[in-house]
């Protein structure tokens, strides 16, 4: 990368030491399973806390220390101050809580194939192109860049060398905001359909554009230059899927159903849907709700599995079916994965650790920062 003059790389072959499970712990059942879990833990003790985001499956969850968003996860292994962070997540959740916890906390990702589709839609060295490519087009404007928290550390990093931050879904309206207080044009990565709705909340729907890294034909700066919000072309491999038909087919056959999704969805699902919000808000709404609600649920499947555990005095539905809704990202954290490293850890030996680079955990963290600032 040279605008922002990082070393970095392809995420593809940036954690290439991951390790595969064992052959011997691919067979486990769960029983079993769970029995040596929860001795390792005992042998463990405090050196230890699992993260579990509320897109994990129930195997994993229900060893979790903590349970939630991943930025709000992240804060909690800090706090928690345990030596060995073992997260329930994807790599970029991963790589958020190493940034964040102290240096003498190691994190581990249990399976080296949990790698978010979404967050490899922006890699760092395809932005850094654009970049020069739009500044080029705009010499007298200044752009910001927010990358979605749902981000690599480089590209977090990247955003923090040219004056940008991070966001989450529950703050990219006041990211918005604090970017234009600074500047003139915000490119958005590397959600479009984040970036669109939240455009659309503070009105500047008008005022969009799409940057397509994949088209050759379409990448002209040009063309984009006077948009005052420039989208990046890339989303959520679960939340794309949700359509307007879902809601309409829910409610045919519930009409006593609310609905509530998640902004990574489409603009016309989240302007069809009764409640929008972060997994957070999704979950105090069917957490609020009276007995005998009914709520269909935009997001992966497992936080409505959750959701119908949790609450059983509420009618919680998945807004289509499981295939529909599932993370493949996210099921690759399979407990068998997690038994093996935390029975390395009793051993002494620690497996698929994620460390940020230390030019690129600085500069994450000041994109970080500002975030917290607003």
């Amino acid at each position: 990368m040279e605008t922002a003059e990082l070393e970095t790389d392809l995420s593809l072959f940036k954690y290439d030491t991951l390790e595969q499970l064992p052959r011997s712990y691919r067979g486990l059942e769960e029983a079993e399973r769970t029995e040596r879990i929860e001795a390792a833990l005992a042998e463990l003790g405090d050196d230890v806390v699992i993260l579990g985001h509320n897109y994990q499956r129930r195997e994993i969850v229900e060893h979790a220390d903590f349970v939630g968003d991943s930025y709000q996860l992240s804060q909690q292994a800090a706090e928690a101050d345990a030596e060995y962070v073992v997260f329930g997540g994807v790599t970029f959740m991963a790589e958020s809580a190493d940034i964040i916890t102290d240096d003498d906390q190691t994190v581990i990702l249990p399976s080296m194939e949990a790698s978010c589709p979404m967050a490899g839609m922006a890699e760092a060295l395809q932005v850094d192109a654009a970049w020069a490519e739009l500044t080029d087009a705009a010499p007298d404007a200044e752009i910001i860049p927010i990358t979605y928290m749902n981000s690599y550390a480089d590209l977090k990093a990247f955003c923090a060398s040219q004056g940008g931050l991070v966001c989450t879904s529950s703050n990219a309206a006041d990211a918005f905001e604090w970017a234009f207080e600074r500047g003139d044009t915000v490119l958005f990565l590397p959600d479009k359909h984040l970036g669109e709705n939240t455009a659309y909340e503070l009105g500047l729907e008008d005022e969009l554009a799409t940057w397509d890294p994949w088209d050759p034909e379409g990448k002209d700066g040009e063309s984009v230059a006077d948009a005052d919000v420039i989208l990046w072309d890339g989303y959520c491999q679960v939340h794309e899927r949700f359509r307007v038909e879902h809601i309409e087919t829910i409610r045919t056959d519930h009409p006593e159903a609310q609905v509530v999704v998640h902004p990574e969805c489409r603009r016309e699902v989240v302007e069809a849907a009764d409640v929008v919000g972060s997994t957070a808000t999704i979950c105090e709404t069917v957490a609020e709700a009276d007995p005998g609600e009914t709520w269909a649920i935009g997001t992966e499947i497992h936080l409505t599995e959750h959701l119908q555990r949790w609450h059983p005095d509420v009618e919680v539905l998945p807004l289509c079916g499981d295939a529909c809704m599932d993370c493949n990202a996210m099921r690759q954290i399979d407990p068998n994965y997690l038994t093996w490293v935390l029975e390395e850890l009793v051993e002494g030996r620690e497996r698929n650790v994620i460390e940020v680079a230390p030019q690129e955990k600085t500069l994450a963290k000041v994109a970080l920062d500002r975030m917290l600032e607003i």
